[in-house]
């Protein structure tokens, strides 16, 4: 609609070959009336100095003098439309077709598209296809026309299957007189931050981006949110991607004022860049531009970090000179072994369109996208979509969320709970605060991601029991793929989601000290999120005599034989001892009570020898630095009294014998 003036001049004369009846000179208007032709011309000239009432006055004017007169009623639909007067808008626009029913189609398109957003299916069907009727029409407008016949069968079968779903405004904790969106929350869903755009009288868009926060109290009842202060500046702020643990942030910044970033305290490539940001002693330090594997001279914006730490999907458009972005796609990038993000690649064709892609969020699940398309079959403008990736790491094609969750008019900003019990997004819709608030809404069971829960834990020094910034690593242990890398904080503690329903092998390391492994299972654990699973993990600082025991060697009963599963754990003991290259070690194997003492010990000791020789053969430890034995079951850890006792004493160590 905003550019029909601009169309009307150009495609007047390009039908005129084709519909001779009613083909117009250059400069010749369907009103052969002066009066009405003056008042006209001096109603276009006040809409294109902006001053639209004088515009709309004088054009109504024009239709007083004569009534069938149809440019005046174009124009008079492209303002209404601006002032969101959508059913006056169609009024104008049916009159035009009625005065000039030939001359000018794309009113017929224009038409279809305002009846489709106004839910009048049957006449929208009626006008599009009436369009399509005409000869010689622009190539693609006849595929917009045809995409949306598509889209309007989709809508009207959605309508149908309506989806009970029951939207909630969040209140005046988060919402304002202001726009707000682009949520994102932690994952203990305590911490809720957003977007909100703010009055700016010396800004050139005349508003301004900050980032705002809000807790939860143990009801879940939301705080009066504020302003993050140490990222608030006069440029734009916002579209937050936060971790698990609410400790470090993904954030999109944009030049205003022609100050630059941060009030040019940040550089930047393009107009929109995205930026990484961590929190130190309770407050978010400057944030530093993620570079050129994924910033451009493009535009840049609305990350989501995936919560395995190893990729980040944001979204990549081209400015226009007119302030708006066109092209969008989803973009994603991924963390390599050197901690380095790799160059920035399209998502495939199965997600992004010709048209636009945007508002990308990936689930803490790892396993569900969801997404703004308009290029997508769905029930008008922008809908939001849902694709889980396959087990070969590609996307399965995308599901539209349904009606009412997507309708006639624009969704965008979507955001799961980590729980997947609320969604989050962002609507105009009638009944809120003003603008853009952010509303909620119990997930339907279709659009559900996978099931997850989160990890809580402590890093400490076994020996003083100061807490410990350490990295650690947690390893799916049936595909002994790994699930997410990450460290502890200054005060040790760390959180981190994960699907539920697996075992995990989890492994701690620090320069200094011994590293630690176990496994653990969430298999039988109940996704609580107000009680997540606990693990604390006590690191022993590297000394002459102190063992550590082998937690994820595995082998058959009364075998010597290493299984697959033991190869993360043994790469991280030869990983240790290359760090560490003056330590040098004894393995030892150890078994329960039951059967022969001297087969125990035989088995004890080949056990102990496997390890050995792996490191040797494999790791490439010189031999000299290893010694292996059997101790049977003379050393037990534990009274071998019940079964699951006898099992901790099964076990394999190494101790520190020279430093």
């Amino acid at each position: 609609m905003k550019n029909l003036l601009a169309l009307m001049a150009l495609t007047f004369f390009s039908f005129s070959p084709v519909f001779s009846q009613e083909a117009l000179m250059p400069g010749q208007l369907t009103s052969s009336n002066p009066k009405a032709k003056k008042i006209y011309e001096e109603g276009k000239r006040y809409y294109n100095a902006h001053q639209d009432k004088r515009a709309e006055e004088c054009l109504v004017k024009a239709l007083k003098v004569d009534e069938n007169f149809m440019e005046p009623h174009v124009i008079l639909a492209v303002l209404c439309q601006e002032q969101d007067r959508l059913p006056e808008a169609v009024e104008h626009l049916r009159k035009a077709i009625q005065i000039a029913p030939r001359l000018y189609v794309e009113n017929y398109f224009t038409l279809a598209d305002l009846e489709f957003e106004l839910t009048d299916f049957d006449n929208a069907k009626l006008h599009y296809t009436q369009f399509l009727k005409f000869d010689r029409i622009n190539p693609d407008s006849r595929e917009e026309a045809e995409f949306k016949l598509k889209c309007l069968d989709f809508s009207v079968a959605a309508r149908k299957n309506s989806k009970n779903v029951i939207f909630s405004n969040m209140g005046g904790a988060v919402n304002s007189a202001q726009n707000e969106y682009f949520p994102s929350i932690t994952a203990d869903e305590r911490y809720f931050l957003y977007t909100r755009r703010l009055p700016c009288s010396d800004c050139m868009s005349g508003g301004q981006e900050d980032l705002f926060i809000a807790k939860a109290d143990q009801k879940g009842v939301w705080s009066e949110s504020h302003v993050v202060a140490e990222l608030a500046s006069k440029g734009n702020e916002g579209a937050p991607s936060i971790s698990a643990d609410g400790n470090y942030m993904f954030i999109t910044m944009s030049q205003e004022m022609g100050g630059g970033y941060m009030g040019g305290l940040a550089q930047g490539f393009g107009s929109c860049d995205i930026f990484y940001t961590q929190k130190i002693n309770g407050r978010w330090a400057k944030p530093v531009n993620l570079g050129t594997r994924i910033n451009s001279a493009m535009w840049e914006s609305q990350p989501s970090f995936s919560s395995d730490g190893k990729t980040l999907y944001f979204v990549r458009g081209t400015p226009q000179r007119n302030g708006t972005v066109k092209g969008i796609d989803i973009y994603y990038s991924v963390v390599g072994d050197d901690g380095k993000f790799s160059q920035a690649e399209r998502l495939s064709s199965v997600i992004n369109t010709k048209r636009e892609e945007q508002s990308v969020f990936i689930h803490p699940d790892n396993q569900t996208l969801y997404f703004a398309s308009d290029g997508h079959v769905g029930l008008g403008g922008s809908d939001i979509f849902m694709s889980k990736k396959n087990a070969d790491g590609s996307w399965a094609e995308p599901v539209n969320l349904g009606f009412p969750i997507n309708s006639s008019r624009d969704e965008n900003s979507l955001l799961v709970s980590p729980s997947g019990k609320l969604a989050y997004f962002a609507s105009d819709r009638e009944g809120g605060m003003g603008g853009l608030d952010l509303y909620q809404f119990e997930v339907p069971q279709d659009m559900k991601p996978e099931k997850i829960t989160y990890v809580k834990g402590k890093v400490y020094n076994a020996t003083s029991k100061q807490p410990l910034e350490a990295s650690f690593e947690l390893i799916d242990l049936e595909t002994q793929k790994l699930v997410t890398r990450s460290y502890s904080q200054a005060n040790g503690e760390f959180l981190v989601t994960l699907n539920s329903n697996k075992n995990y092998l989890v492994n701690v390391s620090k320069d200094g000290f011994l590293f630690y492994s176990d496994n653990f299972s969430l298999k039988e654990v109940v996704a609580d999120f107000n009680k997540p699973y606990q693990l604390d993990i006590p690191l022993q600082p590297i000394a002459i005599d102190v063992a550590v025991e082998l937690k994820n060697i595995f082998f058959d009963v009364d075998k010597w034989d290493l299984k697959p599963e033991s190869k993360v754990e043994l790469e991280k003991l030869v990983s240790f001892l290359n760090k560490n290259p003056s330590l040098k070690i004894e393995l030892g194997g150890h078994t329960d009570n039951t059967g022969d003492k001297k087969a125990n010990l035989t088995l004890s000791s080949n056990r102990a020898k496997a390890v050995n020789d792996y490191l040797v053969t494999t790791g490439k430890i010189k031999a000299e630095r290893l010694t292996f034995k059997g101790y049977g079951d003379t050393k037990p850890k534990v009274p071998n009294d019940t079964p699951e006792n006898k099992a901790k004493n099964r076990r394999t160590e190494f101790k520190i014998v020279a430093k």
